[in-house]
């Protein structure tokens, strides 16, 4: 079977690299058989084009890449394909197919599998909220910070509850933000969901925000949930349709 490379940015703060490795095995044991790897972008080895290379010289034909972000903002539309430009330019002669993000491209519905492990997430961390705020690491991409908006609005809407998006950085508003306009607006009870695949300062910065000014609760990153791990594979089956359909023709 084809192998899936998993690409993530990278941190300096150790507890990313092992929710990137509990998410490298809940994709493995979804789908037995198939070689699941993970790189960095940044921080972390090893990088995209070492794993390519490697792959390749273990007589794989083709191998799916899978972008481990949540939003097509600066890392999804330029690091990304400039990593696998630089792997060619270094020789690397295997197909690679990249699939879509796995947050919803602009204007596309959120995601059940994504929705559904955010709402189980939250659903760890408490019960009983009459709104939430969706925590985020934040972007200058209008069109990204978008894509936030809509994940929030769908999460309230799956949840019965009114939402707002809170940013650790580069847009408001902050998590205090957030949670003073939910109180503002008659809300008691506020839950934070996490718009994060690992914790990290990001993390620890929005949510500390949210909880500081009066949230009750915070959810974990989504980690190694299982969901994710359907939603990567997902991902991955959708761009394997094309390649598939040419070496049919």
């Amino acid at each position: 079977m084809t192998p899936i490379l998993l690409v993530v940015h990278g941190s300096r703060d150790p507890r990313a690299a092992r929710a990137t490795r509990a998410l490298v095995r809940a994709v493995a044991a979804a789908r037995p058989g198939v070689d699941v790897r993970a790189s960095y972008l940044d921080h972390t080895l090893p990088r995209p084009g070492q794993v390519l290379a490697a792959l390749e010289a273990a007589g794989h034909e083709r191998v799916t890449l899978v972008p481990l972000l949540l939003t097509s903002a600066y890392h999804g539309r330029v690091d990304v394909p400039e990593m696998v430009r630089a792997a060619r330019a270094a020789g690397l002669r295997v197909p690679v197919d990249v699939t879509d993000v796995l947050g919803p491209p602009a204007g596309a519905p959120v995601d059940d599998l994504l929705l559904t492990g955010l709402r189980r997430r939250l659903a760890e961390a408490g019960s009983g909220f009459d709104a939430v705020v969706l925590a985020a690491a934040g972007t200058r991409d209008a069109a990204a910070r978008q894509t936030v908006v809509s994940a929030a609005a769908a999460l309230g809407a799956y949840l019965g509850a009114p939402a707002r998006v809170a940013y650790a950085s580069a847009a408001p508003p902050t998590g205090a933000e957030a949670v003073a306009e939910l109180r503002a607006a008659g809300a008691r009870r506020i839950g934070v969901a996490a718009y994060f695949l690992a914790p990290g300062l990001l993390y620890d910065t929005v949510v500390d925000s949210a909880l500081e000014a009066g949230a009750v609760a915070a959810a974990k990153p989504l980690e190694g949930a299982i969901e994710l791990a359907r939603l990567v594979l997902a991902r991955a089956d959708a761009a394997a349709l094309p390649a598939s359909a040419a070496a049919a023709a």
